[in-house]
């Protein structure tokens, strides 16, 4: 049976989920990794379906400044990833690779905005990777793009695109490890419902 909501996705799906999302995140700290030259691994992925309120209540503030990385998602899934950055995560990320720190987001130059697009490319590209090598599916990726805003108003771009066929977001989160400090990672995953359906069925899950 097909859904209509993401919230009406079973556990067997959810589980699926999350099993992707686990390979995605040890794609990408190894690829982190690599390009941080520092020994980066990842906790186990949780992945929750949540309502934008929720979601911002588990995110923190909605008033709070924030990153985020977004990319489209086209071919035979489409959809969006926004891959959320903080602070601490930003300034791990620059003193590896310039060995620079911000002290407000607003501060970021050029430079230091195409190396957090790459990170966040590189984070998205890997669960999308593992999407598309276990379900066989083909999916093509935006130019990723960083946006600086209040939380509420980050999360509210997802809305707005898919609000039409649901009110919750697929939330996939988890803790990098990075040189011995742990950083929050928050990824918000929002394909479109026939995309899910579809995804479901190539990934041999009947939904309901």
């Amino acid at each position: 049976m097909k859904i209509t909501r993401y919230d009406e996705m079973s556990g067997l799906g959810l589980d699926l989920i999350r099993e992707i999302g686990s390979i995605g995140t040890g794609n990408s700290a190894t690829a982190l990794s690599s390009m941080l030259g520092k020994a980066v691994r990842m906790t186990l992925p949780d992945v929750q379906i949540l309502g934008y309120n929720d979601a911002i209540k588990f995110l923190g503030d909605p008033e709070e400044i924030v990153a985020a990385i977004l990319v489209k998602m086209s071919g035979e899934i489409n959809g969006l990833m926004l891959f959320v950055l903080k602070l601490d995560f930003i300034n791990e990320v620059l003193s590896s690779l310039m060995q620079e720190e911000i002290e407000d987001y607003y501060q970021l130059n050029v430079l230091e905005t195409s190396a957090l697009e790459e990170v966040g490319n590189i984070i998205i590209s890997s669960y999308v990777n593992a999407i598309s090598s276990l379900s066989d599916v083909s999916i093509n990726l935006s130019v990723p793009d960083i946006a600086v805003n209040m939380l509420g108003g980050i999360l509210s771009v997802p809305m707005v695109e898919f609000g039409y066929q649901t009110d919750k977001m697929m939330m996939i989160s988890g803790q990098f490890i990075i040189g011995g400090k742990v950083l929050h990672s928050d990824l918000l995953m929002m394909p479109e419902i026939q995309s899910l359906n579809f995804l479901m069925e190539k990934l041999g899950i009947i939904n309901g």
